[in-house]
């Protein structure tokens, strides 16, 4: 059992600093070590934790006192600094998606396998309690053999055009969707094997940020199940939560919706009405809680006890895969296999408890 755990952390922007700050309040971790191209930025957020500023990613990946390495840079950024961080023996754990091209996914898969490190992906949805409740309901047979799936993950404007600087490196379904074809894949238990998705481009094109404002997506998995995945974000910054997030699995048996636009909160103001979100990050009384304080901490702890983490980097391969796909059918109109993909299961029941 390792008693401490010295984190470095590559990346600043809205989720680095936040992973940041949540894994300064586990009692078994120390944030030691913080780097980002914006070097004012990761100043501020070393000093909120108490952690020094390396000059780039190979100095935090090289540091002694950094035994695991939290990869948070954007989505197109992640595969060099996973590999190097595992080629150097550090535990990794990597925003999601893993990679953004079946090629990155598997050198980040070898580099993992080659070292032996604890190694995972951010898929934070998994410590979201209703669907955590789904997979279990789906296991033990509640909804019988799975039919058809449906998931949107949709955003205000304000994501692409004002929080995210490098909007144009990635698309809605990279950002968004990710989350949702690791879920439903999850909830199924199955290869997916073809796409056919579509994109729209418009909106944000005339803005000068070359991405979709919209995809959508139909997988086809090897047992026979349907998903469709939609992810859009060019909703207008009235809408009142920044995503629209709706979920729906159909089995031969049952049915189950996941509507998360309201969390238990609903706010009116003379200047504004929302649904808060407190289902994914929340502060209760100054600790942080909810599902990704959740996911990290999971982490730290198989990082200690050495036990694999829920999320495999193996089936985090398999959602780029699907991802992959997605794009090629896309940009070229046409249905697409989904490379194969060795699916890595995940840790047992008992060994997987946040």
């Amino acid at each position: 059992m390792v008693e401490h755990v010295r984190f470095g952390v590559v990346g600043t922007g809205v989720m680095g600093a936040a992973h940041a700050q949540t894994l300064a309040t586990h009692p078994a971790v120390t944030v030691t070590t913080i780097t980002s191209r914006d070097a004012v930025v990761a100043g501020e957020v070393a000093g909120r934790v108490g952690a020094r500023v390396a000059p780039d990613w190979a100095d935090l990946v090289a540091d002694p006192e950094v035994d695991a390495v939290l990869v948070a840079t954007p989505d197109h950024l992640h595969t060099d600094v996973a590999v190097a961080a595992a080629e150097a023996g550090k535990a990794v754990l990597i925003e999601k998606p893993l990679a953004t091209s079946s090629a990155d996914a598997a050198r980040i898969a070898a580099s993992v396998e080659r070292a032996g490190v604890v190694a995972s992906v951010l898929f934070n949805h998994r410590w979201v309690p209703a669907y955590a409740e789904t997979y279990e309901r789906i296991r033990a047979g509640d909804l019988g053999a799975p039919v058809v799936g449906y998931a949107r993950k949709n955003d205000r404007i304000y994501v692409p055009t004002q929080m995210l600087s490098w909007a144009a490196q990635t698309t809605p379904a990279w950002f968004l969707s990710s989350h949702d074809i690791d879920l439903l894949t999850w909830f199924f238990d199955d290869q997916p094997v073809e796409v056919f998705a579509t994109a729209v481009k418009g909106k944000l094109r005339d803005l000068g940020i070359d991405t979709p404002d919209a995809m959508q997506a139909q997988v086809r998995y090897a047992g026979g199940a349907v998903a469709t995945f939609e992810s859009c974000w060019v909703y207008p910054d009235t809408f009142p939560t920044m995503t629209d997030s709706f979920l729906e699995v159909v089995g031969a048996e049952g049915v189950i919706h996941l509507d998360r636009k309201c969390e238990q909160l609903e706010l009116a103001t003379t200047k504004t009405y929302e649904y808060p979100r407190t289902m994914l990050q929340r502060s209760v009384h100054g600790v942080p809680a909810g599902a990704v304080r959740d996911c990290l901490w999971h982490f730290v702890d198989c990082v200690r006890s050495g036990t694999p983490p829920l999320v495999s980097v193996g089936s985090a391969a398999v959602t780029t895969a699907v991802l992959d796909a997605l794009h090629r059918s896309a940009a070229t109109g046409t249905l697409q296999r989904v490379d194969p993909v060795v699916h890595q299961a995940s840790a047992p029941r008992e060994e997987a408890a946040p």
